[in-house]
C-alpha cells in the first residue's frame, strides 16, 4: 500500500505541475472530489482494517509477554527482563502513508462541503471589472445564493435566489467551462438589452447614470496609450448604485464571436448590440465597458453555468487597504 500511496503521490504532482505550467486544463472542483473520494476509502480501510489489524497485533503481542512471564513465573523466575512498550507503541503507530491520506480525510471533507456549498474564493485576473473589483482581488463568492447546486456537475438541486440585475456574479464562460469569468448581471431572462453609443439600455429604457471624478488608473488598464486617468460614472438599478468607466472616444461597435447560442436574438450596429435575453439565461457585461470581453461578444449565460455571487474583498497583496463588501 505504501507504493501504491507513492506512485498516486506522484501522478497528483505531475498533474498540477501540467496544470501550473499549462500544459493541460483543470478542474479543481473536480480534483477536490477526487482527493475526497481517495482519502475516504483510505479512511474506511484505516478505520475498519488497518487499525484493528495493528490492536490486535499489539494485543497478541502483549498476551506473548504475559503469558511468558507466566511460565517463567511457575518456575520460579520473577524478574524479567525487556519491556514490550515500545514494541507495542511501534505496533499500533499509523504509516506515513495512512497518515497522508487516511489522517487528511477530514480536511478534506470540510475543504471540499464548504467549497462546494457555502464560500468559494477566487483571484481577480484581469481589469475588466474596474473599478469594482481591481486585478489581484482577492474575493468570496456564495455558493447558495442562487441555489444549492451538486458538486462538478452543477446541476441546480435546491432554488433559491433567481440573479437580479446589478449583481456581480462568477459563471463558467460559455465557449469554455473550464474558465470562471465574473461579470455584472444587467439583462435577466425576457430583458431586451441594448448597448448604443455606449449607454446601457433595458426594455427601451435608459438605466441612470451620473458622472464622477475620473479614475485614476494606477495598473494601467488601458495598456498601450498611456492615459491613466479614465472616465467614471455612477450606475444605477433600482436602489443598487454602483461605478463604470466608460471611455466617450471608444467606437461603439462591437465584432461578436462568429457563432455563440442564440445569436439570431442580437442585432449588431456601427452603434452597438441590441439583445433579447432567452429564458434560463443572462447578459452580462464588465463595469470596465471598454476593457471587456462580455456577453456583447460571445453571448449569454445559461443558468447552469452559475457558480455564485461574489460580495467580498478579503484580500490584495499588492494593496492591503482592499478589503469589504462591495456593490
Amino acid at each position: 500500500m505504501g507504493a501504491l500511496t507513492g506512485v498516486l503521490y506522484g501522478c497528483l504532482a505531475v498533474f498540477l505541475g501540467g496544470w501550473y505550467l499549462g500544459k493541460w486544463p483543470g478542474n479543481f472542483s473536480l480534483l477536490l472530489f477526487v482527493l475526497t473520494v481517495v482519502t475516504l476509502a483510505y479512511w474506511l480501510a484505516e478505520r475498519f482494517r488497518f487499525a484493528p489489524a495493528r490492536a490486535a497485533a499489539a494485543a497478541r503481542l502483549e498476551a506473548d509477554d504475559a503469558a511468558r512471564r507466566r511460565q517463567l513465573a511457575d518456575k520460579g523466575i520473577t524478574k524479567v527482563d525487556g519491556d514490550v512498550s515500545q514494541a507495542r507503541d511501534a505496533l499500533l503507530a499509523q504509516p506515513w502513508w495512512l497518515d497522508w491520506t487516511a489522517g487528511l480525510f477530514p480536511v478534506i471533507l470540510v475543504v471540499f462541503l464548504l467549497r462546494s456549498f457555502l464560500f468559494e474564493p477566487f483571484k481577480i485576473p484581469s481589469a475588466s471589472m474596474v473599478p469594482t473589483l481591481l486585478v489581484g482581488d482577492l474575493i468570496l463568492v456564495n455558493k447558495y445564493h442562487y441555489g444549492v447546486r451538486l458538486p462538478v456537475i452543477n446541476k441546480k438541486i435546491i432554488p433559491v435566489n433567481d440573479p437580479q440585475r446589478g449583481d456581480v456574479m462568477v459563471f463558467r464562460y460559455p465557449a469554455n467551462p473550464t474558465i470562471d469569468y465574473i461579470k455584472r448581471v444587467v439583462g435577466v431572462p425576457g430583458d431586451e438589452v441594448a448597448y448604443l453609443n455606449q449607454k446601457l439600455f433595458v426594455n427601451g429604457k435608459p438605466v441612470e447614470t451620473k458622472a464622477l471624478p475620473d479614475f485614476y488608473d494606477e495598473d494601467g488598464t488601458r495598456a498601450g496609450d498611456g492615459m491613466r486617468y479614465l472616465p467614471q460614472f455612477s450606475e444605477k438599478f433600482g436602489d443598487r448604485e454602483h461605478r463604470i468607466l466608460v471611455d466617450t472616444r471608444r467606437p461603439s461597435f462591437v465584432v461578436p464571436h462568429e457563432n455563440f447560442p442564440y445569436k439570431e436574438n442580437c442585432r449588431y450596429s456601427a452603434e452597438g448590440v441590441t439583445c433579447k435575453v432567452p429564458t434560463g439565461h443572462y447578459f452580462m457585461m464588465g463595469d470596465n465597458r471598454d476593457n471587456s470581453e462580455d456577453s456583447r461578444f460571445w453571448g449569454f449565460v445559461p443558468d447552469e453555468n452559475i457558480v455564485g455571487k461574489a460580495f467580498f474583498i478579503w484580500m490584495n497583496f499588492g494593496n492591503l487597504k482592499r478589503f469589504g463588501a462591495f456593490n
